[in-house]
C-alpha cells in the first residue's frame, strides 16, 4: 500500500502505536494543520442515524463552530465523491475496506495527533482492528467497530408464518422455499454489494471475501433465486420499517436492528425484534474517522474527531445508534441494555465466526457491480 503522507510523532501517538502493537518506520515532521481564516465551519459526511444529534449541538456550543451535517447510506457514494474531489467535507466515516481503498488513491490527509489529545482513550481492542486498513494509524482513527452484517427479525411474524424457521443460518436468507413462507410480511436487504455477495458466499460454504469468478457466480445465481421475494433494496429504510412492523426481516448492520428495536420500544410497540450472526459467519467492519486531502477547515476537523473520543460522548453516541464505540472507558457509561446486547457487543464464541472486511480488486469490484446492477433489475 503507497504512503504519501509522513508518520507523526509525539508521546500520545507512540502510546496507541503500542497498545495497537503496530510497527512503524522512521518518524518525520508532520503536515501543518491549517484552516480557513475566520471560517468557524466544519463540513461533516457521516452515515445516516449514525451520530446521537445532541452530540452535533453541544460541539457546536462549546467550539462556536457550526456543523455542516449531510448523510449517505452506502460506502460506495462515499467513495465516488471522494475520488472525485473538491467534496469540501472536512470528516468522513469509510467503512475499512473502502478507506484503504481511498488511502491508496491519496483522498486522506494524515492526522496531526498533537491536535488530537483524546487519541490514548481508543480501546486497546478498535485500534487493532482500524490497524488492519491502516497499519500505522497515520490516517484514519475507529470510530464504531464490532459491525456485523447478519438479520433481524421480527420474533413472532416469522414464527406464525414458518414455526422452524432457521433462524440462526443464512438458509431464513437465501433458501426459496424458507423465503416463500415470509415473503407477505415484508423482506429487506442492503443497498451494499460486497455485504450481500459475503453473506451469499457464506451460506455457500465459501469465503466471503473471495475474488474468484466462479465463487462470484456462484453467489450470483443464488442471489437472483432469492430476489423475487424482496421488497425493496435499501441501506437505511429498513430501520424504520422493521421497527414499525413494515417488515419482518432484513439483512443488515448489528445496530442498525438494534436501533430499530429501541424505536419500536420508544413508539410503544411490543414488537419482539431480535438480531442473528448466523452459525455459518458474518462479514464485520470497523468505521473509521478520516479527514479528506482536501478538507478546508482542517483545525475544526481535527476538533470534531477529538471531540468524538471523550469517554461521555463515545458513550452518549452508542447508546444512540446502538453501535459499539472505539473508546474503552466509555463502556461503563453505558446503559446494560446496550453494553450486555450481544448484537452491540459480541461475546467471543460469536467473534470467532466473523470475517473482517476486505477491499476488493479493481477487476473484481467492475465483475461485482455487473452482477449487482442484474440483482437489483430482477435479473
Amino acid at each position: 500500500m503507497s504512503r504519501t503522507s509522513p508518520i507523526m510523532q509525539t508521546a500520545a501517538w507512540a502510546a496507541l502505536l503500542a497498545l495497537s502493537a503496530c510497527g512503524s518506520s522512521e518518524p518525520a515532521a508532520p503536515a501543518a494543520v491549517a484552516t480557513a481564516p475566520g471560517e468557524q465551519v466544519v463540513n461533516v459526511y457521516n452515515w445516516s442515524d449514525f451520530i446521537d444529534p445532541g452530540i452535533v449541538q453541544d460541539f457546536e456550543k462549546e467550539y462556536g463552530i457550526k456543523v455542516n451535517y449531510d448523510v449517505y447510506d452506502s460506502n460506495e457514494l462515499l467513495e465516488t465523491k471522494l475520488l472525485t474531489g473538491h467534496t469540501s467535507y472536512d470528516v468522513v466515516v469509510p467503512g475499512g475496506a473502502y478507506f484503504e481503498r481511498g488511502l491508496q488513491a491519496g483522498v486522506y490527509r494524515a492526522l496531526d495527533v498533537a491536535e488530537l489529545p483524546n487519541l490514548p482513550n481508543l480501546d486497546p481492542d478498535a485500534a487493532r482492528a482500524a490497524a488492519a486498513y491502516d497499519p500505522d494509524h497515520r490516517f484514519a482513527i475507529p470510530y464504531m467497530w464490532l459491525v456485523t452484517t447478519g438479520f433481524g427479525y421480527d420474533v413472532d411474524k416469522i414464527a406464525a408464518r414458518l414455526p422452524d424457521a432457521p433462524v440462526h443460518s443464512w438458509r431464513l436468507f437465501f433458501d426459496p422455499a424458507v423465503l416463500s413462507k415470509l415473503q407477505s410480511c415484508g423482506i429487506s436487504i442492503l443497498d451494499s454489494p460486497a455485504d450481500v455477495l459475503g453473506s451469499a458466499l457464506l451460506f455457500l460454504g465459501k469465503d466471503p471475501r473471495s475474488e474468484s469468478l466462479s465463487d462470484l457466480a456462484a453467489a450470483e445465481k443464488i442471489m437472483l433465486a432469492m430476489r423475487p421475494y424482496v421488497r425493496f433494496i435499501n441501506s437505511s429504510r429498513y430501520i424504520d420499517d422493521l421497527a414499525n412492523g413494515e417488515i419482518c426481516l432484513a439483512l443488515g448492520w448489528s445496530g442498525d436492528i438494534g436501533a430499530a428495536r429501541f424505536r419500536a420500544h420508544q413508539a410503544g410497540r411490543s414488537a419482539n425484534i431480535a438480531y442473528s450472526v448466523p452459525d455459518e459467519g458474518a462479514l464485520s467492519m470497523v468505521d473509521l474517522l478520516a479527514i479528506p486531502a482536501d478538507a478546508p477547515h482542517v483545525r475544526n476537523a481535527h476538533l470534531f474527531v477529538n471531540y468524538l473520543l471523550r469517554p461521555e460522548v463515545a458513550a452518549r453516541n452508542s447508546q444512540t445508534v446502538r453501535y459499539a464505540n472505539s473508546v474503552g472507558a466509555a463502556t461503563a457509561l453505558l446503559s446494560a441494555d446496550v453494553r450486555e446486547d450481544a448484537a452491540i457487543y459480541p461475546p467471543q464464541q460469536v467473534r470467532t465466526r466473523l470475517f473482517p472486511d476486505q477491499p476488493k480488486s479493481q477487476a473484481f469490484t467492475r465483475a461485482m457491480m455487473r452482477v449487482w446492477t442484474r440483482f437489483k433489475a430482477g435479473g
